[in-house]
């Protein structure tokens, strides 16, 4: 233990300091097996276990050795174990890696934490779920600085990396005095010595052309960038070609390094510029020929934040935040060509009861094309973004909206352009959409050469000459569906998997409900969410309430922390019966609750945000009141709910509020 860093623990005679929430269910400690665990013999959800408080400006890396036993047939719900990073100041835990797959055996995980200077702790929470006779067990916690990544195969879980089995040549621990093959060196590279260990891969059993066999490491999930190295030794008879490449979530491979010398009977270092800016993995292979290939050993792979070599020209890092636009200000990077004459304009539409606003706030500006100023039969409007470096997965997300009587299929494009030749590439176009509805659309595409983004609007004839609206572009690193399995931002709710960190204390008709299109009745509440257009939102439903009757959402008990927090939603209050909406804070062992935040009567056909600054350094909970209106056109409702340490950027104008606006139907150009 003495030897043990900070929040490493092996569970031999203590928990090292780790504690479990004795409101959940209890961890029990093996000395004798040394690991800890929790079962199912006691009634319960999970397991909650925290490490001592840790502090590491440098960058470090978790590996967590973990088994997850399950009966054998699938269950809905199986266990689940998953790890979170709690920082001090911060009321939500954010979710670092989760798993819910059984084995007979223990596996590693292995999770890189990026340099920072807030004290923190390390949570893990075992989740029961429906199984009847399910355990997790946790043997060792290990805490070490330097990248995961980073591996001298001293130790018997080879820091998680993994050999991919093949019957007949697998990467294989050599060292460690042990004369097991005739192709073994005599010394390893870490201590050169006869008694360190390192990797290696033999021909001797090759039966075909081109057998392969593959070193794949631990997946990186943290953006890195810097050099790559590792010491290696091949001895080839006939040709070996040994190989390093990144290959990512979706199983695309990118060569990063190959042999260059046929030989090298010492340890040679190899270098090799490395940019991960989505989760990859790095995977070591060798390919023989035949049976009388030789060998490859393979020993202290590191990494250092800084490019191997000035001279190559690696890309200037590019930011993404630059090929993005809300269009509140301006168009950002984004232009038109001028032969084509002002095809999308940028346009506000004030508060009103019968065309939506911006997705941005619902006060804000968007695009629109085909304004009645340009609507002429095979007219075209072209919107282009910045340039984009190639060779890099891109997903681009974008929020459209179609108003107009006739067939819409069409209207609106999404062009790649490549800027050497003129190759323009048609990547998206729209189907129908419901009308007057701001709709997500997510791509993901990587070219080979820099390209641009282009927004094509099209208006074929008189009859199909509709109204398209365009905001909140964005461009995230990798592609789309990977971005889908990256974990939620803590404090996020959009309510598209469940109610999140929301609970209600009865449910019935005078409840809040989760729904996704529109309201069952007609000229009140959303026609979709407003986080896709297409998902799921909450809502009162005014026709099983009566006049003045209240709802309540609470969150449950949050973690009080100095200083101020900005709490984000989006509501909906279309209808003229509309009644109350109003937020409000309720500390731990106060009977008063504050109230935050208020709207009253109709506001808008549109989702309109809400910002909210609020302090509290005791535990608290935030609930949402919904009080139905007049009539049953009082279906209001909520969305993408986001709790932000510190305060908040923009100001709301007002925070208490009640019927029309002025001026409910104006728009400005």
């Amino acid at each position: 233990a003495a030897l043990l860093s900070p929040g490493s623990c092996a569970f031999e005679d203590s928990a090292c300091g780790y504690e479990w929430d004795y409101a959940h269910l209890p961890w029990v400690l093996h000395g004798e097996g040394h690991y800890i665990s929790v079962d199912t013999s006691y009634e319960g959800e999970k397991a909650v276990l925290s490490s001592p408080e840790l502090y590491s400006e440098e960058w470090s890396c978790v590996r967590l050795i973990y088994q997850i036993a399950a009966t054998s047939q699938a269950s809905t719900d199986p266990p689940r174990l998953s790890l979170h990073l709690r920082q001090e100041g911060e009321t939500f835990d954010r979710l670092l890696w989760s798993t819910k797959e059984p084995s007979d055996s223990w596996l590693i995980a292995s999770l890189d934490l990026m340099n920072n200077t807030k004290k923190y702790k390390i949570v893990l929470e075992g989740e029961m779920g429906q199984d009847k006779s399910a355990s997790i067990a946790v043997f060792e916690i290990k805490i070490t600085s330097g990248y995961c990544i980073e591996c001298d195969f001293e130790e018997n879980h080879l820091c998680g990396f993994v050999n991919r089995w093949n019957p007949n040549v697998n990467w294989f621990v050599g060292g460690g005095n042990i004369r097991n093959s005739q192709s073994v060196l005599s010394k390893d590279h870490t201590l050169n010595s006869e008694l360190g260990h390192y990797m290696y891969v033999d021909s001797v059993y090759v039966k075909h052309f081109q057998e392969v066999a593959q070193l794949i490491s631990p997946k990186i999930t943290v953006p890195m960038s810097g050099c790559l190295s590792f010491y290696y030794q091949l001895k080839q008879e006939s040709s070996i070609v040994f190989t390093v490449y990144l290959r990512d979530t979706n199983g695309f491979y990118e060569e990063i390094w190959k042999t260059e010398s046929a030989l090298s009977t010492d340890w040679a270092l190899a270098e090799v510029d490395f940019n991960v800016l989505y989760p990859m993995e790095v995977i070591f292979e060798v390919a023989f020929n035949s049976a009388k290939g030789g060998y490859v050993a393979l020993d202290d792979i590191s990494f250092s934040p800084v490019y191997c070599s000035n001279q190559t020209g690696m890309r200037t890092p590019f930011n993404l935040a630059e090929a993005g636009c809300s269009f509140e200000e301006d168009l950002c990077n984004f232009y038109q060509d001028h032969k084509d004459g002002p095809g999308w304009s940028r346009v506000k539409v004030k508060r009103n009861v019968y065309r939506s606003g911006d997705h941005t706030t619902g006060f804000g500006y968007y695009l629109l094309a085909n304004t009645k100023f340009t609507s002429q039969p095979g007219y075209i409007g072209r919107l282009y973004g910045p340039t984009l470096p190639g060779n890099l997965q891109f997903c681009l997300r974008f929020y459209y909206a179609l108003y107009g009587f006739f067939k819409m299929s069409g209207t609106l494009a999404v062009y790649i352009f490549e800027e050497n030749h003129v190759v323009q590439e048609k990547i998206w176009s729209v189907l129908d959409s419901p009308k007057g509805v701001w709709t997500q659309a997510e791509i993901s595409f990587k070219k080979p050469m820099a390209c641009k983004v282009v927004f094509v609007s099209w208006c074929k004839s008189f009859w199909d000459c509709g109204l398209v609206a365009l905001d909140d572009v964005s461009l995230s690193l990798g592609s789309c569906q990977a971005a889908d399995l990256l974990l939620p931002s803590p404090g996020e709710c959009t309510f598209e998997k469940d109610e999140c960190m929301f609970i209600q204390k009865k449910r019935g008709r005078g409840s809040w409900h989760r729904r996704r299109g529109p309201t069952p009745t007609s000229y009140t509440g959303p026609k979709g969410d407003h986080t896709t257009g297409v998902g799921y939102y909450m809502y009162i439903e005014a026709s099983d309430m009566v006049y003045g009757q209240r709802a309540y959402l609470f969150s449950r008990s949050l973690r009080g922390t100095s200083g101020k927090h900005c709490l984000t939603f989006f509501y909906h209050m279309y209808g003229a019966g509309t009644g109350l909406l109003s937020v409000y804070l309720k500390k731990e062992d106060d009977e008063e609750e504050i109230p935050l935040w208020r709207r009253t009567g109709e506001q808008s056909i549109s989702w309109l945000r809400a910002l909210i600054e609020y302090e509290s350094d005791r535990n608290y909970q935030i609930i949402f009141e919904a009080i139905r209106g007049v009539s049953i056109r009082s279906d209001t409702a909520i969305d993408d709910i986001l709790f932000q340490a510190g305060p908040c950027l923009e100001v709301e104008e007002i925070q208490f509020s009640s019927g029309y606006p002025d001026s409910l139907n104006e728009i400005e150009y």
